[in-house]
């Protein structure tokens, strides 16, 4: 059966990567390892510049009849002078709010290739394989009340709630524990339960969960404190389940350990299985347009997308085993290079992805 992606490339490097996605998406094709149909559409600055909307409503219609969306980044300095309103991550958030996109999957795998380029010591690092579990369309990001006020005094005070219920929490932590029953069977829940009620309750509802999976031994860990465990001793963790706001932060730092943000996918999946998928790294505007992006995240997040939205693993083990074969053969983006190895820019690396996929 033929499967809908709606491919929006954003602002910044996003069109860059994103057309070597769909270089790849057209490689498998090819080959006879899938059968999908592409849409395209705009998201982010692009849709402001073209319709005054960063998320116009024909974009969510299209992403709603889709079975996945691929996307590149939002976002720039272009746009910031703009109403919060109108900024292109309203746009992003639009899209999870309006598909129920819950749950984030950001893996933290570190190649072997490219151990010597993690700014931790590779006897630190070496083996790393992190799985972490987000909560995506609650926490501040959303909560309600919001904004920026002005109190009687005329001095101005901002806002924003960290909200969650016991059946939001409950239901990131059952997709936490049964991605660890297919790992390594353990699960940190990562909390400031000390001092903020809302994850209090977190710790509560996520306890009672684990009590349902007695096969998987569940942990608990203050956010701060988890931070420099993954500095510290990366290694210890399996599957990491948190909020979304702690989430943002824990996985972009996860991401240096194995090499560049650059080499890191994501999946955005709801409760039928539709997900978006996207590298986490962002817009990039200061090297937009200059061919040096890092595809890589990009075409693990199409693997990832084969894998959990387009029933097709065995073609996201090809684009998994292509991008090691590549790393194997030296080639490198700036943001991986080491002595020894060939520099290349973003075309090249995608080109030699597609002529690395297995028959």
């Amino acid at each position: 059966m033929t499967k809908k992606v709606l491919v929006l490339p954003g602002d910044g490097i996003g069109p860059e990567i994103v057309g070597e996605a769909v270089k790849l998406l057209k490689a498998l094709q090819a080959q006879g390892a899938i059968a999908v149909e592409l849409e395209h559409g705009l998201v982010g600055g692009a849709a402001y510049d073209a319709f005054g909307d960063p998320l116009p409503a024909q974009t969510l219609e299209a992403a709603r009849a889709a079975d996945a969306v691929l996307l590149g980044a939002v976002g720039g300095p272009k746009w910031e002078p703009l109403h919060i309103s109108k900024r292109p991550e309203k746009g992003l958030l639009g899209l999870r709010a309006g598909l129920g996109l819950f749950a984030n999957l950001r893996p933290a795998i570190l190649y072997p290739q490219l151990a010597g380029a993690s700014s931790l010591k590779p006897e630190v690092v070496s083996g790393l394989d992190i799985m972490i579990v987000r909560e995506l369309t609650g926490d501040i990001y959303f909560g309600q009340p919001r904004g920026v006020e002005t109190l009687a005094s005329g001095e101005r005070r901002g806002i924003n709630t960290m909200v969650y219920t016991e059946s939001e929490i409950e239901r990131i932590c059952r997709v936490a524990f049964d991605l660890a029953r297919k790992r390594d069977r353990r699960v940190c829940s990562v909390d400031k339960a000390n001092v903020l009620e809302c994850t209090e309750l977190w710790r509560e509802v996520a306890t009672r969960v684990g009590a349902d999976y007695p096969d998987v031994a569940l942990s608990h860990m203050y956010v701060d404190n988890a931070a420099m465990q993954l500095v510290r001793a990366p290694k210890q963790f399996d599957v990491m389940v948190t909020g979304n706001l702690f989430g943002d932060i824990l996985s972009d730092c996860a991401s240096m350990l194995t090499g560049s943000i650059g080499m890191l996918p994501s999946a955005s999946l709801n409760a039928a299985g539709q997900g978006m998928y996207e590298p986490i790294h962002g817009s990039a505007p200061d090297i937009a347009g200059q061919g040096v992006a890092n595809p890589l995240a990009t075409l693990l997040s199409v693997a990832m997308m084969l894998r959990y939205s387009l029933g097709a693993p065995e073609a996201a083990q090809r684009i998994e085993a292509a991008v090691s074969t590549v790393l194997d053969q030296g080639l490198r983006t700036p943001d991986i290079l080491s002595a020894g190895m060939r520099r290349v820019g973003t075309v090249e690396m995608g080109d030699a992805v597609v002529a690395a996929l297995p028959a």
